[in-house]
């Protein structure tokens, strides 16, 4: 039974990479942006390799976003206007298969968003960190993921096409620069400080951040519980998204 299920999610995740692999419009967009954005400002402006990695870091969860939200929000809606996810509910396969495949592929194209970042952090940027530090990091970005894929869940089985992409955007931009991930949350004024604690972008930042040492007293621990109460919470909003369009 499992092999079989693994058999599904496999077969529906190779069906989703060929899906996307076919909307270059989409892709470069999303690949190339957090690319552009720290070449910018993670190598041409700054003026020391701790400035690279400290923009390394935020940058990396910016650039898992992007997949993340439009991904499952924007596509999510249009399949269920097609008529795609009425189809998916009468096939013999567990929903999970779907949500899962379309979890593998957004990983998948996170990999692909933070490989060049890393590369120019490393041999443009002169980011020096440790193996284990690189690995830890890679895990921290690719985790990321998550709590946005929820949200771009929420927004796609609640909304139409056109209104997921609308807020779609609208959270992408807002949890970009509100969660700090643009610029530093301290010269902000302090409602918008207080609204950043608010955020899932702002402590996998800070969890980011750690690892690279920009933040050697940042409690890491209290960031990952409240990132993963925020999911928790978008997952059951995901969930009654689901069972509202399903009825």
């Amino acid at each position: 039974m499992k092999r079989r299920l693994v058999h599904m999610l496999l077969t529906e995740t190779g069906a989703e990479l060929r899906k996307a692999f076919r909307a270059p419009e989409f892709i470069i967009p999303t690949l190339a942006l957090p690319f552009a954005f720290y070449m910018l400002f993670g190598i041409m402006l700054s003026r020391s390799a701790a400035g690279a990695a400290t923009l390394l870091a935020t940058y990396g969860i910016f650039a898992v976003m992007g997949p993340a939200l439009f991904g499952f929000g924007a596509g999510g809606a249009n399949e269920r206007e097609l008529g795609w996810l009425g189809i998916k509910r009468a096939a013999p396969a567990p929903a999970m298969t779907y949500i899962g495949a379309k979890l593998l592929t957004t990983i998948v194209f996170a990999s692909f968003a933070l490989m060049p970042i890393y590369a120019a952090a490393g041999f443009m940027g002169d980011v020096a960190l440790a193996r284990s530090a690189w690995l830890a990091l890679l895990v921290s970005h690719l985790l990321a993921v998550v709590p946005f894929a929820l949200l771009g869940l929420a927004f796609g089985f609640r909304f139409g096409a056109n209104a997921a992409i609308a807020l779609s955007n609208v959270a992408f931009l807002s949890l970009a620069v509100l969660g700090g991930l643009w610029f530093p949350i301290q010269i902000f004024p302090a409602v918008m400080q207080a609204i950043a604690g608010w955020l899932p972008s702002f402590h996998l930042a800070e969890v980011s951040l750690a690892i690279v040492g920009a933040r050697p007293d940042g409690d890491t621990g209290c960031h990952l519980r409240v990132v993963g109460i925020m999911s928790a919470v978008v997952a059951v909003l995901a969930g009654l998204a689901w069972l509202r369009q399903k009825s």
